[in-house]
């Protein structure tokens, strides 16, 4: 079983998730450059996968649920392609900032892009409707307290 983790500058790596979450979640912060483990007074930074088809796996939301190791594996579909995200705590009551470790999202794929504007509770982006695509297996992250759930998918690209 593996899947792909895209994230920098196009950079992509394919991973194997039969391994516990600690280990998977340590690798992908490495990965993204992100430091292990942040100083006392800073929050401690969270990341997740952001599917391809918009769905959100928290994989730090993986490692506080369960009391036993859990497995990259139960979070994870087999030869599906993840976009690497940073997840920002909210102070205050503001809502969570999901930022993509994958450089020109935007350019890439806008659906998603616009997937992680909306869950950060920003304005869309242009002049077409919004399209809310979900959250995984209930790990759902919180609404933007503004917004209601519409789920819907990505259209398929055809040529």
């Amino acid at each position: 079983m593996f899947i792909t983790v895209k994230y920098g500058a196009g950079c992509w790596e394919l991973v194997n998730p039969w391994c516990s979450l600690v280990t998977l979640t340590a690798h992908l912060k490495q990965r993204g450059q992100i430091p292990p483990d942040a100083p006392l007074h800073v929050l401690p930074v969270t990341i997740a996968l952001l599917a391809e088809d918009g769905h959100l796996v928290s994989l730090d939301k993986g490692l506080e649920t369960s009391s036993t190791p859990s497995m990259g594996s139960s979070l994870l579909q087999e030869r599906r392609t993840y976009i690497l995200v940073r997840i920002i705590k909210g102070e205050d009551g503001a809502p969570n900032c999901y930022e993509s470790l994958l450089e020109n999202l935007d350019d890439q794929s806008p659906e998603l892009a616009e997937e992680l504007r909306w869950l950060s509770g920003l304005p869309a982006m242009g002049n077409s409707p919004r399209r809310r695509l979900g959250t995984r297996n209930g790990l759902q992250e919180q609404d933007p307290p503004s917004r209601s759930r519409r789920v819907g998918s990505i259209p398929s690209k055809t040529r």
